[in-house]
């Protein structure tokens, strides 16, 4: 087996667990919509819901020392270097729902579909809060 040299044995990577919360809860609530004829209100959920699901099973948020990169199954989408960031915010911190962060061209919005603290603790980790 190879040695590793200095720089690779002291590189991180975190991988967030999914989390099927938020899709499930807008299930549970568009369900009984549905059956209570709020047929626009609940197709809405229903199929953001559905939405939200195929995204929580199919993307990956990974952080490294360097950045944070986002995968669908196997495949590299986009890297997000840490240098490029000037802030970050979980919103609605009793049930973390959306995440936000921004780069110094533009800003992102993702839904929590991801293990909270765990995404949480890897900001504070490789983007503290100044």
């Amino acid at each position: 087996m190879p040695e590793l040299t200095d720089l690779e044995s002291r590189l991180t990577v975190t991988e967030l667990r999914p989390s099927y919360a938020i899709p499930s809860v807008l299930a549970v609530i568009g369900i009984p919509l549905w059956f209570l004829k709020f047929w626009a209100i609940a197709g809405v959920l229903l199929l953001f819901s559905v939405f939200l699901t195929f995204q929580t099973a199919t993307l990956r948020l990974i952080f490294t020392d360097t950045s944070l990169d986002i995968y669908r199954t196997n495949s590299l989408i986009r890297r997000f270097p840490y240098k490029d960031w000037q802030n970050w915010q979980i919103f609605w911190a009793p049930i973390p729902i959306l995440f936000y962060f921004k780069e110094v061209k533009s800003i992102h919005f993702l839904p929590i579909i991801f293990d909270p603290q765990t995404l949480e603790a890897c900001l504070e980790l490789h983007f503290p809060r100044k």
